[in-house]
């Protein structure tokens, strides 16, 4: 009998949310993600070594200004991991714009356009990456820009319709909404612990393949951000799923059959697209994405400051 990671396999194409290159060998996932909270995550290990020595040598040599030297190590590294990754994935690696410009649409391009330009260097051609950027107006906007010039996008931080719909209306390639963060705040407000069939996050990742179904939209929906095995089984059939190795070795330790979860309904017709006005009321009225937003950038923003520290104590 398969492994439920060989099973789920055949019903969503599986992501690995990690910078663990021994972790990505392991699993054979399809694609994998990267973001500052990864790569902090991955700092210390001893594999890592080397190509963080590697980069860092590379932009003593490249710079002669040591603050030039910090806030081009993070993209560096970043590209650096990711190349290594898509020797080893048959899809596609994503990366992710400072979270610090997610309001900031001309950066967010200009940023986009330097990490292309870094993986070409490194012989890793633009459609084996992903550009990550927030699902902010800004970033929205910056990655309906982006895919009209052929850089496709994976848009993070999603945990409204609004901004679900907002991305549908962009075309951007990939949207990523989250369920751990979502299940974690209505936990927090009511106290509660839910069962997978009535999970927060679930419910609301469910409902964004639905609107992508019924819209015909291309946009790919990619659930991330899982707790538990359960979380992730409750979503099978989404069309992509972002899983931690944690989860990748629950999975892949314990034999049986995975049902399919998620139905993606036919399409329909579509609505209107949301104006700026419509979509910052519509974001707004939702309380915990509200909330999760502001903390989730806050979160990678401080993740990147740390690694950025880390990595100035380095080039000392």
């Amino acid at each position: 009998m398969p492994s439920q990671l060989d099973a789920l396999k055949s019903l969503s194409l599986v992501v690995a949310d990690t910078g663990d290159l021994d972790a990505i060998k392991r699993y054979r996932p399809h694609d994998a993600t990267t973001n500052p909270s990864l790569l902090l995550k991955a700092f210390d290990l001893p594999g890592y070594q080397a190509l963080i020595d590697e980069e860092l040598a590379a932009l003593q040599a490249e710079f002669q200004d040591r603050q030039a030297r910090v806030e081009h190590a993070v993209d560096r590294l970043a590209v650096a991991k990711g190349a290594e990754i898509a020797r080893h994935i048959p899809g596609r690696i994503s990366t992710e714009v400072a979270a610090r410009l997610s309001f900031d649409e001309e950066a967010s391009v200009r940023k986009a356009h330097e990490l292309i330009a870094l993986y070409d260097r490194r012989g890793v051609a633009k459609d084996r990456v992903l550009i990550k950027l927030a699902s902010t107006w800004e970033g929205i906007r910056a990655a309906e820009r982006l895919e009209r010039e052929g850089i496709q996008c994976n848009l993070t931080l999603l945990f409204s319709e609004a901004q679900a719909q907002a991305c549908f209306d962009a075309g951007v390639f990939l949207v990523s909404p989250f369920v751990g963060r979502v299940t974690d705040w209505y936990k927090k407000e009511t106290g509660r612990d839910y069962a997978p069939e009535e999970d927060p996050g679930v419910r609301f990742v469910h409902g964004v393949c639905e609107r992508a179904g019924r819209g015909g939209y291309d946009t790919v929906v990619m659930g991330a951000s899982f707790r538990t095995v359960g979380q992730v089984l409750a979503l099978a059939g989404c069309p992509r799923l972002t899983i931690s190795p944690a989860l990748l070795e629950e999975l892949a330790a314990k034999e049986g059959e995975v049902a399919r979860a998620v139905e993606i309904p036919a399409a329909g017709e579509r609505p209107a697209p949301l104006t700026e006005p419509a979509f910052r009321w519509r974001h707004n009225q939702d309380a915990m994405a509200n909330d999760k937003l502001a903390e989730g950038i806050r979160r990678f923003d401080e993740d990147q400051r740390t690694l950025e520290a880390r990595l100035a104590e380095r080039l000392d």
